[in-house]
């Protein structure tokens, strides 16, 4: 079974390097590399000609960028992943495992923990750790080609959400497994000011999610975080951070949000 892994970029030198290792250093036999970048300014292709099979330019953004790597991979599996995302060595062996073992399944969840510098990111470490098999967080990343092609891939139209979309798509479509093996992401170091333009900036689309999708408070809602008292208690000082950032994610969101109806209703006049 080859198993393609599929990787939007731009401008990600910072990460890719470590991304791409970790997908050559799969224990499986069979693996595929493409970076499909965006016009990115910085090392990002260089890096990405070190280590991938292909590297594709591809906009204009990354649902269209994972859509077009869908098209030039060959492999039986379609994987997704994020250039600043760390890969165990087992994964694309424990994830034809599970096809193989499975046939039924048709999509798996590859669980996520994450690592960076500061205190900001101590925070999301202990958020991401309680996210751990919430079937209303986490979402598939590994596709049987079939079932990829079949739904349709990534909605274009979603620049963020997009993969809570996907997942929806793809609940309605197949069973879903996972595989014990991690992704770790790289999350740097994280910025309040940052965080809440980026939020800002998928607010619009978080919007046009919510107007396709009648269930979709749960993403929001993120019930591991009150269902997990223990493990906030036990980290009182990461808590407080915690709260705080989540706070400043939701503002940016929400602004977001009134960004894209007061757009919707200055093109409506």
């Amino acid at each position: 079974m080859k198993i393609s892994f599929v990787v939007p970029t731009r401008n990600n030198a910072r990460t890719l390097a470590a991304c791409l290792g970790s997908l050559r250093n799969q224990t499986h036999p069979d693996v595929e590399v493409l970076v499909i970048d965006n016009s990115s300014t910085d090392t990002t292709v260089a890096i990405g000609e070190r280590f991938a099979d292909q590297v594709v330019q591809w906009g204009p953004e990354r649902s269209a960028q994972r859509n077009h790597g869908t098209k030039c991979s060959t492999g039986d599996v379609v994987v997704f992943i994020d250039s600043d995302m760390v890969l165990e060595p087992h994964i694309a062996t424990e994830i034809e495992e599970q096809f193989t073992a499975h046939p039924g399944i048709g999509a798996l969840i590859i669980p996520e923990r994450s690592f960076g510098e500061g205190f900001l990111a101590s925070c999301r470490q202990l958020e991401k750790s309680l996210y751990v098999g919430d079937a209303a967080v986490e979402s598939p990343r590994a596709f049987r080609r079939e079932l990829i092609e079949e739904i349709g891939g990534w909605d274009e139209n979603l620049t963020a959400a997009e993969d809570w979309d996907l997942a929806d798509r793809t609940k309605e479509k197949t069973e879903l497994g996972r595989v014990a093996a991690y992704i770790w992401h790289d999350e740097g170091r994280i910025q309040l000011r940052a965080t809440f333009a980026k939020k800002r900036y998928y607010g619009r689309w978080i919007d046009q999610y919510v107007s396709m999708h009648d269930d979709s408070n749960s993403k929001f809602t993120r019930t591991a975080l009150v269902r997990k008292p223990g493990a906030l208690l036990r980290h009182p000082v990461l808590t407080a951070g915690l709260v705080t950032l989540k706070a400043t994610e939701a503002a940016g969101l929400l602004l977001g949000i009134r960004d894209s109806r007061t757009s919707s209703t200055g093109s409506a006049t």
